[in-house]
């Protein structure tokens, strides 16, 4: 995973603070309800509850808040493997530096 160039931008006090209001947000009912379907919403299989996670889409270490457009359920494995990327740094991470065809990259 290319660590080096994740920029970290939100400071400890609000880590803090957001952390604090994803918690409370994860007993709400809207939360509730997507743990108990049980869907990944990154890999979108079917997972017992007690196996999801709440995911902040935007890290919140990277000043991504907790709001409901932020938030959604997902498998352990998936919340670890995308770590402090975003979804679409996630993708370009997982993109393979030669074509699907084989043929060397264009540059």
């Amino acid at each position: 995973m290319p660590d080096e160039w994740i920029e970290v931008t939100a400071d400890e006090d609000f880590i803090r603070r957001e952390r604090a209001k994803a918690r409370e947000l994860r007993k709400t009912p809207y939360y509730q309800n997507l743990l108990n379907r049980g869907i990944c919403h990154y890999c979108g299989k079917k997972f017992p509850r007690e196996e999801l996670t709440l995911d902040h889409i935007v890290p919140v270490a990277r000043g991504g808040r907790s709001t409901r457009g932020n938030l959604v359920v997902c498998c352990r494995q998936c919340n670890q493997n995308k770590g402090m990327l975003t979804p679409a740094e996630q993708l370009l991470a997982e993109t393979p530096e030669t074509p699907p065809d084989g043929s060397p990259d264009r540059q």
